[in-house]
């Protein structure tokens, strides 16, 4: 029996903009509560939650840290996100765990391109949101101004909780605003009676009997407020806002008593939702946040390190787990003994006898554990959504310094990008080029430098190729015949096809059966199969076995050997479905071999035929900059080929800029923006969709393509 209930466990990420001092508010949070016995600190290394050798050398965070508190009967988990836009991956999968986020500002800064984006990601995920207004002990503060910024970002559900009491050099203690004091205390810079007013607004428009009370009788009761309290944080008709200094420990205190007693537990924000079983017997379920439920849980992170060791992170979202329990990994349907269930503080570990619906913990020794993995204790569990992350579109190609590096430099990548979703490693068909794909410049760096710390490899990068793609635009027919004779057995194979451009709706083989590969389109088909990564479908109308069945495969193999290496410029293939109606075979020179052969030339001839064009990757790209530079970034931008959406201003003089672009412009853009800005601007883009090449653009690709004949034509 756990030593808590599910109603006293608190999840809570703190998230937000670089220099906001979110590390340093963990750090004083965990000596407030007497759970560690020293106050960690990101200046001389020792902090608990940026324990990393990277982290302690940069002295900003790179993942986010788990750790743990008990204060007021309560049992805390904290995951402390990175603040840099650059690792976005690792302060999601924060969110993704917990039930409430605590949005840190900077007091001298404001509101900066990271606090915006983890608002909005908090709210998408239904989780009750505070801002915490930190280093309120800083220079050139200016209270009213941040307060009206941050009513103008994020509405007028923004509410002080508590007021501070002087600013700058002057803060020295917060006031609460939900239970004043009867005299305003000197230097506090807000109207403390007007500031309660719309704090009481905030929190009884979620409640209905207790609006009407106070509409009615013009007051209602500190008590009744706290306890209308969760309602109103889950309904979002409330953001408390908490004023601090993690350096002159100022508000720390209140800040850990709201954390314990006003965060929501795991009972009292939306439950998740999960599918149990497949096919047609599939049913969304809700997961009861319960000991006594089915065990469900999710990861959400996973360290690949020498020093800490392999160790998987879930949150337990129902039921109960103990150490000694093997984990069914619904994904790969494989059940794994652990080494136990651990209780994370940064990098220190605390094995725990069992883990129930709410717990965040981490398993060692658990093979093939990836993010997004749903783990439980039998096959017949619910499964959870796949967790989504932004695509990484910052590319560099890799090769090792050293000959002979190429396998560990491989493995070694795969490792790290186990970790981190927003980093991938493909190996580039045509130009045989391994690349790497991150948020940004700095990404990729830390990535680098991981390599040498843990695996001692260093890489050479170079700039890679824009990953273009290839479609078509109308339908066409072609046909191969595959003849060999080079003395004894021959080969042999003909076959005939049509390509048609297939829709990116189609997104599974049950839409494509249901919207393009059907009887009514298709009289004579007897059998589709979707490939979902490339949208391609292969579809079978042969009629008297003019291709023997045993053959079929092949044809399909031929032609799926074609996606990757492209047929006008040697690109991947993609929203193609190809129709096999005929061909010829030979009674002994026949092969799979040959019908591999002729169904991936006849299909690269259809593709030829079919007017083929270039699909590049377009971005959205949003752009912060003091308004001075809106006209230098639009001007830019339009020599980008960029489609400008949205212009917006800001509060501080800012001016936001989104729009979409295709990646090609702007693969160095951080750059060109800090040129324009003298480091002024920020920015953050992820992959939106595909979109066809202008003429122009794509007969200068093509021409510098070298595209490989194959060989066998």
């Amino acid at each position: 029996m756990a030593k808590y209930r599910v109603e006293d466990i608190r999840n809570v990420a703190f998230v937000g903009h670089e220099v906001a001092g979110k590390t340093s508010l963990v750090d004083s949070l965990l000596y407030k509560a007497k759970a560690v016995d020293r106050k960690g600190s990101i200046d001389d290394g020792t902090s608990f939650s940026d324990f990393d050798e990277e982290e302690k050398k940069l002295k900003y965070s790179i993942d986010t840290s788990l750790l743990h508190l008990e204060h007021g009967g309560k049992q805390v988990h904290i995951l402390d996100a990175p603040g840099k836009p650059d690792f976005v991956g690792s302060a999601l999968g924060a969110l993704n765990a917990a039930d409430n986020a605590f949005i840190v500002i900077s007091a001298p800064n404001g509101i900066l391109v990271n606090t915006r984006r983890m608002f909005s990601e908090a709210g998408k995920r239904n989780l009750a949101r505070f801002l915490v207004i930190n280093r309120l002990d800083g220079d050139n503060i200016n209270f009213d101004q941040l307060l009206e910024a941050i009513a103008g970002t994020f509405g007028k559900s923004c509410v002080l909780f508590n007021a501070p009491v002087g600013i700058g050099a002057d803060f020295k203690s917060v006031v609460s605003v939900l239970e004043p004091p009867d005299s305003p205390p000197a230097g506090c810079p807000v109207d403390l009676a007007a500031t309660r007013s719309k704090l009481v607004d905030a929190i009884v428009e979620a409640d209905e009997g207790l609006m009407e009370k106070y509409l009615t009788e013009g007051t209602v009761t500190a008590a009744e407020l706290k306890a209308a309290l969760p309602t109103a944080l889950a309904a979002g008709t409330v953001i408390p806002i908490f004023c601090t200094s993690a350096k002159k420990d100022i508000g720390i205190a209140e800040l850990l008593e709201a954390i314990s007693q006003i965060a929501l537990s795991p009972a009292q924000v939306k439950p998740r939702t999960a599918i149990k079983g497949s096919g047609d017997n599939a049913v969304e379920v809700t997961l009861q946040p319960s000991e006594s439920a089915e065990f469900v849980g999710q990861v959400f992170k996973n360290i690949n390190d020498k020093f800490v060791g392999a160790l998987g992170f879930f949150r337990v979202y129902s039921g109960k787990i103990t150490a000694e329990q093997p984990l069914f990994n619904l994904r790969h349907s494989k059940s794994s003994r652990t080494g136990g269930l651990l209780q994370m503080q940064g990098k220190s570990q605390k094995p725990v006898t069992e883990a129930i619906a709410g717990d965040i913990v981490a398993v060692a020794k658990v093979e093939d554990l990836a993010i997004g993995d749903t783990v439980a204790l039998n096959a017949n569990a619910p499964k959870l959504p796949r967790l989504s992350y932004p695509t990484p579109m910052y590319g560099l190609a890799v090769e090792p310094k050293a000959r002979g590096d190429e396998q560990k430099i491989s493995g070694s990548l795969h490792k790290i990008s186990d970790e981190d979703p927003t980093f991938k490693v493909t190996r580039e068909i045509q130009t045989k080029e391994m690349v790497m794909t991150g948020m940004t410049q700095l990404h990729l760096d830390v990535v680098q430098h991981r390599l040498k710390r843990r695996y001692d490899l260093e890489v050479v990068t170079h700039e890679p190729k824009i990953p273009y793609r290839e479609t078509i635009t109308t339908h066409a027919e072609a046909s191969h015949r595959h003849k060999k004779q080079s003395g004894g057995r021959g080969q042999f194979g003909e076959v005939h096809l049509r390509v048609y451009p297939l829709p990116r709706e189609i997104n599974s083989e049950e839409s494509l059966l249901e919207n393009f590969a059907n009887k009514s389109k298709f009289e004579k088909m007897r059998s589709a199969h979707y490939d979902a990564e490339h949208n391609f479908a292969f579809i079978d109308t042969i009629v008297g076995g003019t291709i023997p069945n045993q053959f079929v495969p092949a044809v399909e193999k031929g032609c799926k050997e074609l996606l990757e290496r492209g047929a006008l410029a040697g690109f991947r293939i993609q929203d193609v479905a190809v129709e096999v109606f005929f061909g010829k075979d030979h009674p002994v020179d026949s092969s799979e071999a040959a019908f591999k052969t002729a169904g991936r030339i006849a299909f690269k001839n259809g593709i030829l035929q079919a007017r083929p064009v270039l699909l590049e990757p377009i971005v959205n790209l949003e752009v912060t900059v003091p308004s001075r530079y809106t006209g230098a970034i639009l001007g830019d931008l339009n020599t980008k080929r960029a489609r400008i959406e949205n212009q917006d201003s800001l509060p501080g003089d800012l001016a936001v800029i989104q729009g979409k672009v295709p990646l090609a412009e702007v693969t160095r853009y951080a750059a060109q923006l800090g040129s324009i800005t003298q480091g002024q601007g920020s920015y953050h883009m992820e992959f939106s969709h595909y979109d066809q090449v202008p003429g122009n653009v794509q007969q200068q690709i093509v021409s510098k393509a070298k595209v490989h004949a194959d060989e066998d034509e």
